[in-house]
């Protein structure tokens, strides 16, 4: 095989895949309830997302943005029309919208320092990789960059005690996704954007796998009644194709302005018209209220097919984004519930994550719990059958 061994890849090879239903190469087929890592948030080949992007593959693939790209100026619309920001730059993936955060946020500032989270992740590129307070992502790769700081999450003390003054952004995920499905509370929300209004710091919010209604809104942080000054995003925003954005505020644009900052295929044709067909489906109210309605229910069948599960020590999570934290090796779990059909992925080594589409039926939210039951009573011995 000619390439880098960089993933623990499962021994699964998916072929087709329709709605939450994926098929492999044997012809057996699955529950999807990792989508892509939140990838997939319309499920696998949406007619709606298929069809645009068909059409246009039939006109325009790329043309740089040296020119004008309507199709991307009217999926930034979509996104500011649906926030509290008022600028997109378009990039490929969550990892280079946080490094435009990282870039935007020092050079309007002038300042260096960047406060983020222990637990938190942001991505492998040298600046993301630097910004997450994770030491396995870290290893191996010599010094990082200096100018990140990594505070306890949800510790409002901890955001109260910190010496702000030389601060240019706090970079917070309102859910902490690899890091375990754990979501921040109000009090901590709140402390950190007052730390950042008192000091001039900026608030960048990482919603990369919170964003595009995951959470039953459009973003995360809208739960909580925050004014961030830059959101970063990812992830579900194309429907699977490779597309990645940060939003700002309007006086932040100054600071990036022609020639800071660029992406060669950042919200090409192709790009912008796959964000255009999903966020037209996911940003409708009547859509993200069914996801809440959807995650009330799903969870509250999980906490019921766990409660007298002595090794399950907590479900926790928001819409669709589900964490079931286990005694034991969580992916001992997960390869067990891959073999009775139903996929999920961990977040670190002791929480299972469940990350089905949006529009996920009801049908299938019962039969991947009856699934989940059954493995977990196998594995515990002590779980009463779900029904």
């Amino acid at each position: 095989m000619s390439l880098f061994p960089t993933y623990n890849r499962f021994p699964l090879t998916l072929v087709s895949g329709e709605g939450t239903t994926v098929t492999d190469d044997q012809g057996k087929t699955y529950l999807d309830f990792v989508s892509g890592i939140a990838v997939c948030n319309l499920g696998h080949r949406p007619p709606e997302v298929h069809q645009a992007i068909e059409e246009q593959l039939s006109r325009l693939w790329h043309v740089s943005n040296l020119y004008h790209i309507p199709v991307q100026e009217e999926a930034a619309d979509l996104l500011t029309e649906h926030t509290d920001l008022d600028r997109v730059f378009f990039c490929n993936s969550g990892a280079e919208a946080n490094e435009a955060a990282i870039k935007l946020a020092r050079k309007h500032t002038g300042k260096e320092k960047i406060v983020t989270f222990e637990k938190s992740f942001h991505g492998r590129t040298f600046a993301t990789m630097s910004a997450t307070g994770q030491e396995k992502i870290h290893q191996g790769f010599g010094s990082l960059l200096p100018t990140f700081e990594y505070l306890p999450f949800n510790d409002v003390d901890a955001i109260t005690d910190l010496e702000g003054e030389e601060v240019a952004a706090i970079m917070v995920e309102v859910i902490q996704g690899e890091g375990g499905v754990v979501p921040a509370t109000q009090e901590f929300l709140t402390a950190v954007q007052n730390k950042c209004k008192d000091t001039g710091a900026l608030l960048i919010i990482d919603e990369v796998q919170t964003g595009i209604g995951r959470t039953g809104t459009p973003f995360a942080y809208q739960m909580h009644g925050l004014d961030p000054d830059i959101i970063t995003t990812a992830k579900g925003l194309g429907s699977g194709f490779p597309v990645g954005a940060m939003l700002g505020k309007e006086e932040l644009s100054t600071s990036f302005s022609a020639g800071s900052h660029g992406s060669t295929f950042g919200g090409n044709p192709l790009a912008a018209t796959a964000v255009k067909a999903t966020l037209h489906t996911i940003f409708k109210p009547s859509f993200l209220t069914e996801v809440q309605e959807k995650g009330h229910f799903f969870k509250k069948l999980l906490k019921e097919c766990t409660s007298d599960v002595s090794g399950v020590k907590s479900v926790r999570g928001i819409g669709m984004m589900i964490g079931i934290e286990v005694d034991g090796k969580a992916l001992d779990i997960v390869h067990r519930l891959r073999e009775k059909g139903l996929l999920a992925v961990v977040a670190g080594p002791s929480v299972i994550r469940l990350l089905p589409p949006l529009n996920v039926k009801e049908e299938e939210l019962k039969q991947a719990v009856r699934i989940m039951g059954d493995v977990l009573q196998s594995e515990y011995k002590e779980l009463k059958q779900f029904g």
